[in-house]
């Protein structure tokens, strides 16, 4: 046996913090794509920062069904709706936020072992051909989605509520367009991976 201790395997969470970074931009990188990514990266992060109070509302309406429901036997008719449509508009509004810090899932058993060159080079290609081109169907499907709903007066039919639904079928939409403006950076932070062999701000 050895007294050496265990070493974890953080190679993960290494790659969503250098990704996450927020130094200092190279002082060789162009103004416009340091100016970009900085500009971009700090309207997530105010997004994040405004998104994530949608949880205090998530919290309350959970909180009020139970007492009402264990402690009065009135349940409501709108607490499911609502924990549906704040931890989706949650969700969505938060992915632009999300992709900026570098956690989202990854398949990264593989791509963590990469140099940084060859993994800045596999992102930039996969968002150009993946990834915007997906994002911008995706938009163009959830436009008809929202008018379609807005037009109807669509209701949801879960419950005898019946919330209109256009309003989180919005923040889908707003979700998508806050994830092209994110990915607008992470493609400059890839493109610079993929040529200087560094990630943009990573002071490590």
């Amino acid at each position: 046996m050895t007294d050496e201790p265990t070493r974890l395997d953080i190679s993960d969470e290494m790659i969503a913090e250098r990704r996450g970074g927020s130094g200092k931009m190279p002082d060789d990188m162009p103004k416009w794509m340091a100016l970009s990514i900085t500009k971009i990266d700090l309207f997530s992060k105010w997004v994040g920062n405004i998104v994530c109070w949608i949880t205090i509302p998530l919290i309350l309406a959970m909180t009020y069904e139970v007492f009402a429901r264990k402690l009065f036997t009135a349940p409501t008719m709108w607490a499911y709706d609502m924990s549906r449509f704040l931890y989706g508009a949650l969700f969505m509004l938060g992915a632009g936020y999300a992709l900026s810090k570098g956690v989202h899932i990854r398949a990264d058993f593989l791509y963590r072992n990469f140099k940084v060159k060859t993994q800045g080079l596999v992102d930039f290609w996969l968002y150009i051909l993946f990834y915007f081109p997906g994002l911008l169907v995706f938009l163009y499907m959830t436009i008809g989605f929202v008018q379609e709903s807005i037009m109807r007066g669509e209701r949801g039919m879960d419950t005898a509520w019946m919330p209109y639904l256009w309003p989180i079928k919005s923040c889908l939409l707003i979700g998508i367009i806050f994830l092209l403006i994110q990915g607008i950076s992470e493609l400059f932070k890839s493109y610079w991976a993929a040529t200087k062999g560094k990630w943009p701000g990573d002071n490590k």
